[in-house]
């Protein structure tokens, strides 16, 4: 195969990120959760990406992607693409570097992800998800205003900065005398898991990360078994707004393939539960997109009885009304 044409990021750069972060996102907890341990058998840690700036991972890496923007460049702003979290993330950071930032949205993206966009300063354009190229939109509107393009998962600066929850998750592990067997976060377009696998295979070449996806949204783990990027079918057709990528990314795909290679899925109804059980048990509130890698757990998907396994919580910006319908079952 030949080699990529693009820079892909390292260890060191997650590492680099984790300096930049530092004082400005939270550090979130990881979290040892018995109830869990009893439920399957395995010693279960979370790492609650739900306590997050703007509450999701995402925050990381638009900041660390954002923070080195040259000065000369940042009056023109930035422009992203996102359901929701990623805006949020985007539009925070936009805020603390003082730069503007327009968001292309869909036009189905939950209300109360749009309205936290808007609160935080952003414009937003809204998109057809299934008619319009979101990208090309993207595109038009940077080139117009001579801003940055900060794309949600496939960039290096991006990465790195989702890669700081991995680095985290194995030093709050590496604190309690543990190896994680199993890493598992909800993925997308794979920024996430592409940023966890580079810090955690460099510290525990042995553990297994797994990418966690809706059914039906399985492209990585289609993608994985044929060894090239596979499309999803559908743009749409699960409340799991937050992992709807349609591929996983050139540059996290070139990360994810050998480092990660592992997958789980969920269905709707086992990720309501899952968000059901968050909210019942552990006393959380996460997000149909968020829950994804905990609804794998809970059906005996991730590792074996007497796993150590770490799952990432990923977001917890839920409309009420997704929400109440969960726990209603």
């Amino acid at each position: 195969m030949n080699a990529p044409i693009f820079a892909l990021p390292t260890a060191a750069d997650v590492d680099a990120a984790a300096l930049r972060l530092k004082g400005v996102a939270v550090r979130t907890p990881l979290l040892a959760a018995p109830v869990l341990d009893e439920a399957t058998g395995r010693r279960v840690f979370l790492k609650p990406e739900t306590l997050q700036r703007t509450g999701s991972f995402k925050f990381r890496g638009a900041y660390n992607r954002m923070v080195q923007i040259p000065e000369a460049d940042r009056p023109a702003g930035v422009v992203a693409c996102s359901s929701g979290n990623h805006a949020q993330g985007v539009a925070a950071a936009a805020r603390l570097l003082g730069m503007p930032a327009v968001i292309v949205m869909p036009h189905d993206a939950p209300a109360l992800k749009r309205a936290r966009t808007l609160a935080l300063g952003a414009q937003v354009v809204g998109y057809d998800r299934v008619t319009e190229d979101r990208d090309a939109i993207a595109a038009a509107i940077a080139a117009e205003r001579g801003a940055t393009l900060v794309p949600p998962y496939d960039d290096p600066g991006v990465i790195a900065g989702q890669g700081t929850v991995g680095l985290e998750i194995m030093d709050d592990l590496g604190a309690l005398g543990l190896v994680p067997d199993v890493v598992a976060a909800n993925t997308s377009g794979g920024g996430l898991i592409a940023g966890i696998a580079l810090a955690v295979k460099v510290r525990a070449p042995g553990a297994r990360v797994v990418a966690c996806e809706p059914a039906g949204f399985d492209d990585h783990a289609r993608s994985f078994a044929s060894g090239t990027r596979e499309r999803n079918r559908a743009a749409a057709g699960s409340f799991c707004d937050a992992l709807l990528a349609p591929t996983p990314g050139r540059i996290t795909f070139e990360i994810t393939r050998p480092m990660v290679g592992h997958a789980a899925t969920a269905t709707d109804a086992e990720v309501a539960r899952a968000v059901a059980f968050a909210f019942q048990e552990l006393k959380l509130v996460v997000e149909p997109g968020g829950a994804v890698a905990l609804a794998a757990l809970l059906e005996g998907r991730l590792g074996a009885p007497g796993d150590t396994v770490a799952v990432v919580l990923s977001g917890g910006n839920v409309d009420r009304e997704i929400f109440i319908a969960c726990l209603e079952g």
